[in-house]
């Protein structure tokens, strides 16, 4: 056997029949074929290198394990025209540092990092990692059961984290908390407090922390900044064995322009548009990757396989999906390329995100995908085969962008603005939204979700109560930004950490409890999760009183079993106000954000009230609304056929 220096040409991982399917553009497993595979057969022990890299003159692999020489370990290129350079350096094992030298046709030499590494150092350093992971993982019984679990029928309450950000240790110089400790810290939090998955923002290995991940480098690798491959698998593993979904932010759109990652990669735009109109990104000043070529598209699908696969993800969340879906997107007339149809629209990303959608499913069919789509795009939560994208929800943008306008009005002046709160039922069932008050709600200056609210501090606690019962009360799956929950009071900063001190005063408590509460309800109720898509499952009792700004809705489930939701949008208490409801009877107060233990002024109904027996089927229900509060109630002892439909 050679020793560590020299390179052989006899070993390949990358077979001939993964050369055709790399040709073809239907490889999607690429992870496990190019990049650096530890092989260890007790024949043969070192690490077989392969770099896609068409246009290059000349590839060497350099490293701890030659001096940085790259002249010491030169890469062929494959005779089949797949434009891979491959060679099997004996000896090279787990641990060892190294990139790719190569020369361009023009004779400059580069120093890159590898697309397909698994694992790299700790930026600022640059170097990639020879890492096999190897790891057991021990979430079996979730695994074979999440199909139900991520289901679209299933309730979906959606915790999103900044891992770098969520709790760090003061007595240890301020820092983040390690892979490992997150697994069970955040995992036992979220447990607490209801949440059925975590949505965490990029994990991708990165080399600008405040760019939140979302400047992505590294493809296959967790972030090193806190533990290896195997220390994500850990968390993710405990977070499954809690109950516990995990979705992943995922960013297919653009690419940083680091000298040593994928930007002129063999001194061409490989993975890039080459014209600028068609390849910057104005508004992040990063690269887009050009979709309509076979080996981009499948580089970017073995990410998502890679991540679903072995890091056992229960889902993607796709970054910016509308700068993909546009060629003008951030544009001025003259600045971008019209397609071939003289329009906007990028068919080559629809393409690329069809085919996208249309694998992971097919191969993940227990998993979601989920769209940051923020135009009237068609169809983005229809299948391929109907002229969908194909994805299994949408975040709905323009229902927290009404929502979170009509609830900074001051109270006074909310019921000229109405429509706000009543317009995202008329296209609420057009697509399968989630409904988001993500990161971007609390950063830039924008203040925290408690800070937007109006009103002395009383009424902003009241108010955020209030929204988050709206949201939970709405149809479409949950999603909550990191301290919300417990109502932080400045916006989030990614170098601190939330402010875990305030849960020592009672609002926050209160608020902590009301979030709770909520997801109790919202998942132990199939009204209000098993239908969030349908028509079906939603009726309005009253929509019309502006002049009050109340409203009052049905929840629905497939068997019959009934919500009536009663937000009062105003801090004035309204005592026998009357709505609607389809069956005598006791209705029973499930929850009332105005309750004392939430912080409330314990304005209600006693737990409880009658409904008048009526001729007409629909029959009056007398309640007392509480100041800036949500009522929810369910009707005892209900028929299911004694519902309502849709209307």
């Amino acid at each position: 056997m050679s020793k560590v220096g020299s390179i052989r040409y006899d070993f390949s991982v990358f077979g001939e029949m993964d050369s055709y399917l790399f040709r073809e553009g239907n490889h999607f497993r690429l992870y496990e074929k190019l990049g650096a595979q530890v092989v260890d057969d007790g024949k043969d022990s070192g690490t077989y290198f392969a770099l896609w890299a068409p246009n290059a003159r000349e590839v060497s692999v350099i490293g701890t394990f030659n001096d940085w020489d790259r002249t010491r370990h030169y890469l062929s290129p494959r005779k089949d025209n797949s434009g891979v350079w491959e060679g099997f350096a004996p000896g090279v094992g787990k641990g060892a540092l190294y990139k790719y030298s190569l020369r361009s046709r023009s004779g400059a030499v580069m120093e890159k990092g590898d697309p397909f590494a698994s694992f790299w150092e700790i930026a600022p350093k640059t170097a990639s990692i020879v890492w096999p992971a190897d790891y057991k993982w021990n979430d079996g019984d979730w695994m074979k059961n999440r199909r139900e679990r991520n289901a679209l029928g299933a309730p979906m309450s959606i915790y999103e984290v900044h891992v770098g950000s969520w709790r760090r240790k003061p007595a240890e110089g301020f820092r983040s908390l390690s892979y490992r400790e997150l697994g069970h810290e955040l995992g036992e939090y979220v447990r607490d407090a209801g949440f059925t998955h975590v949505e965490l923002l990029p994990v991708m290995e990165h080399p600008f922390y405040g760019s939140w991940g979302y400047q992505t480098l590294g493809y296959f690798a967790p972030t090193s900044r806190y533990g290896t491959p195997e220390d994500f698998m850990y968390m993710v593993d405990v977070l499954h064995q809690m109950g516990i979904g995990v979705f992943l932010d995922w960013v297919p759109s653009h690419f940083p322009e680091d000298a040593y990652g994928l930007a002129r990669f063999d001194g061409t735009c490989l993975y890039e548009h080459e014209d600028p109109r068609q390849g910057l990104q104005p508004d992040w000043g990063s690269r887009i990757f050009n979709f309509g070529r076979n080996e981009v598209r499948e580089f970017l699908i073995s990410s998502a396989f890679c991540w679903l696969d072995r890091f056992h993800a229960d889902g993607l969340r796709v970054d910016a999906v509308a700068s993909m879906l546009y060629l003008d997107y951030s544009r001025k007339q003259g600045e971008w390329v019209p397609n071939r149809y003289g329009g906007n629209e990028n068919l080559e990303a629809v393409s690329f995100l069809k085919r996208m959608n249309e694998a992971i499913y097919e191969e993940f069919p227990d998993v979601q995908t989920m769209a940051e789509e923020s135009t009237a795009w068609p169809m983005v939560t229809r299948p391929t085969y109907l002229g969908g994208l194909g994805f299994g929800m949408k975040w709905n943008m323009g229902w927290m962008h009404d929502t979170l306008q009509y609830m900074q009005k001051d109270p006074v002046y909310r019921k000229y603005e109405h429509n706000k709160i009543t317009f995202s039922i008329m296209y609420a069932f057009t697509e399968n939204f989630l409904l988001p008050f993500s990161h971007d709600e609390v950063v830039h200056g924008k203040g925290s979700m408690l800070g937007k609210m109006p009103g002395d501090e009383w009424q902003q606690y009241a108010n955020l109560r209030l929204l988050l019962g709206y949201m939970y009360a709405h149809p479409g799956k949950k999603l909550l930004f990191m301290g919300s929950e417990f109502a932080q009071g400045r916006e989030w900063n990614h170098d601190d950490s939330l402010f875990w001190d305030l849960l020592k005063y009672p609002r926050h408590q209160g608020m902590l409890r009301w979030v709770t509460d909520l997801n109790c309800v919202y998942r132990g109720e199939p009204a209000l999760h098993e239908r969030d898509f349908s028509h079906e499952g939603f009726r309005w009792c009253d929509f019309s009183d502006w002049e009050q700004s109340v409203v009052s809705f049905l929840r629905r489930s497939a068997s019959g079993d009934t919500v009536l939701a009663v937000l009062n949008f105003t801090p004035v208490p309204r005592h026998g106000y009357r709505i609607y409801v389809p069956t005598g009877g006791r209705w029973t107060e499930l929850l009332n954000s105005d309750a004392e233990v939430y912080g409330g002024g314990g304005v209600g109904n006693f737990g409880g009230v009658e409904a008048e027996e009526a001729d007409s089927g629909w029959c009056p229900l007398p309640l007392s609304l509480p100041p800036l509060g949500m009522l929810l109630l369910k009707p005892e002892g209900f028929a299911p056929d004694q519902a309502g439909g849709a209307s």
